[in-house]
C-alpha cells in the first residue's frame, strides 16, 4: 500500500492520474480511504452503510478528478463529497442513526465495565450533536484538520468554525460534568 507523505506526493498521484495511469487513483484511494472511513463511522451506524458511503464517495472524486483545480487537498476535497454525499441522503430520508446506544458491546470484558460506560455516556452526548457540530468536532479534534479546511468542507466561515467548536466543547464539558454529578 502507497502512503501519501506530502502534498508533493499527492501532487504527483494527481498528475499520473490526469496523464491516464488510473493504477495512480489506488495511492489516493489507500492514503485517504481509513480516516474519511473513520469520520463517517461517527455519523452511520452500519458498517455497509459506512462502506457503501465511502465508496460513493471515491467514485464521485474519481469522475469529479477533472473538475478539482487543486486548491485544496484532496483529502479535503474528498471529505467534502462525502459530507454532500451524506446532506443527500439527509434529504433523500435515508440517514441512519448515529449509534445504537441500547446494544452493549458483547466483546467487552467485565473489567473494562468503567470505560464502556464512558463511551457510551459520550456517544449518547454526540447522538444529541447536530450535523455540523458533530463534523467540525470530529475533523478538528480527531483528524486534525485546520479551521480553514473544515470551514471549506462545509461551506461556513473560518471563524464560524471555531466557534462551533468552542460552543461544541463548552456544551459536552457541562453534559459530562453534570453527569459525573449525578453519578
Amino acid at each position: 500500500m502507497d502512503i501519501l507523505k506530502t502534498d508533493d506526493d499527492e501532487s504527483a498521484a494527481l498528475v499520473k492520474i490526469r496523464a491516464g495511469d488510473s493504477t495512480a487513483y489506488k495511492t489516493l484511494y489507500d492514503a485517504n480511504v481509513v480516516p474519511l472511513y473513520r469520520f463517517l463511522k461517527q455519523f452511520r451506524k452500519s458498517d455497509s452503510d459506512v462502506h457503501e458511503l465511502v465508496q460513493r464517495t471515491f467514485i464521485k472524486a474519481y469522475e469529479g478528478l477533472p473538475a478539482f483545480s487543486g486548491r485544496s487537498t484532496f483529502k479535503t476535497w474528498l471529505f467534502q463529497i462525502a459530507l454532500n454525499e451524506m446532506r443527500s441522503d439527509l434529504r433523500r430520508g435515508s440517514i441512519i442513526p448515529f449509534v445504537d446506544t441500547d446494544r452493549a458491546d458483547e466483546s467487552a470484558d467485565s473489567n473494562d465495565g468503567e470505560m464502556l460506560a464512558w463511551n457510551l455516556t459520550l456517544r449518547r452526548l454526540f447522538e444529541q450533536l447536530d450535523e455540523t457540530k458533530r463534523a467540525v468536532f470530529i475533523l478538528y479534534e480527531v483528524e486534525g484538520y485546520s479551521h480553514a479546511e473544515i470551514a471549506e468542507m462545509l461551506n461556513v466561515g473560518e471563524s464560524t468554525s471555531r466557534t462551533i467548536l468552542a460552543r461544541t466543547k463548552q456544551w459536552l464539558r457541562s453534559q459530562l460534568n453534570e453527569k459525573t454529578r449525578i453519578l
